[in-house]
């Protein structure tokens, strides 16, 4: 997922909507997205918190390590990118984009399912999806394009500019929940069998 992410930067069209609010921050305040990821990993984890209170479990705490090491993998993968030259066509931009989104879903995908303990945005997400008795990966396209607007406002605010928000940042929002269905939908039985849960995770 981190080199999803990485390559979405890469892309110069916006980052993936998982990382946009961290990347916004690194974009208005200059510091480290590894970072920025660690810093909201903390908030969305206090934020679940607040919405599930006694029914929160505090072995989700470990969110907050887990968030450190995801910072950590994403501060790697962003100095790998900076072997690679910055595209300059906008059709590879796309496409690069793309393969971002598809690399952030199949994290997804994979994990999530596991039951072991999840990122703290995919933490928020599944505790969204337990509260409003929605299906997973259709509360993680609405959470997506809130966050997108969040980042949207912010950047334009503090920097006059879309900032970390582009035309690829719009795309990933609505593709990559749409990616985690589809591959649940083809894979899913095979995924559950493999990890041995017995049943497709929705």
């Amino acid at each position: 997922m981190t080199l999803g992410v990485a390559i979405s930067v890469k892309s110069c069209l916006g980052v993936t909507p998982i990382s946009s609010i961290p990347y916004t921050m690194t974009v208005v305040t200059g510091m480290d997205l590894g970072i920025a990821t660690m810093l909201f990993s903390v908030a969305v984890v206090l934020l679940q918190i607040v919405m599930l209170r006694k029914d929160y479990k505090v072995i989700n705490l470990l969110q907050i390590p887990i968030g450190v090491v995801f910072g950590l993998f994403m501060t790697a993968c962003g100095k790998l990118m900076t072997f690679f030259p910055d595209p300059s066509d906008m059709v590879l931009k796309f496409m690069i984009m793309l393969f971002s989104t598809v690399l952030v879903a199949l994290g997804v995908f994979l994990y999530v399912p596991t039951g072991f303990i999840p990122l703290a945005p995919e933490g928020f997400l599944v505790a969204a999806s337990k509260l409003t008795k929605i299906k997973f990966g259709t509360v993680k396209v609405i959470c997506d394009v809130a966050m997108v607007i969040v980042s949207l406002i912010t950047c334009l605010i503090a920097i006059h500019s879309p900032g970390s928000v582009g035309i690829g940042t719009v795309a990933a929002a609505l593709l990559v929940g749409t990616e985690v269905k589809m591959l649940t939908k083809w894979l899913g039985k095979k995924r559950d069998s493999f990890i041995g849960i017995g049943q497709k995770t929705k």
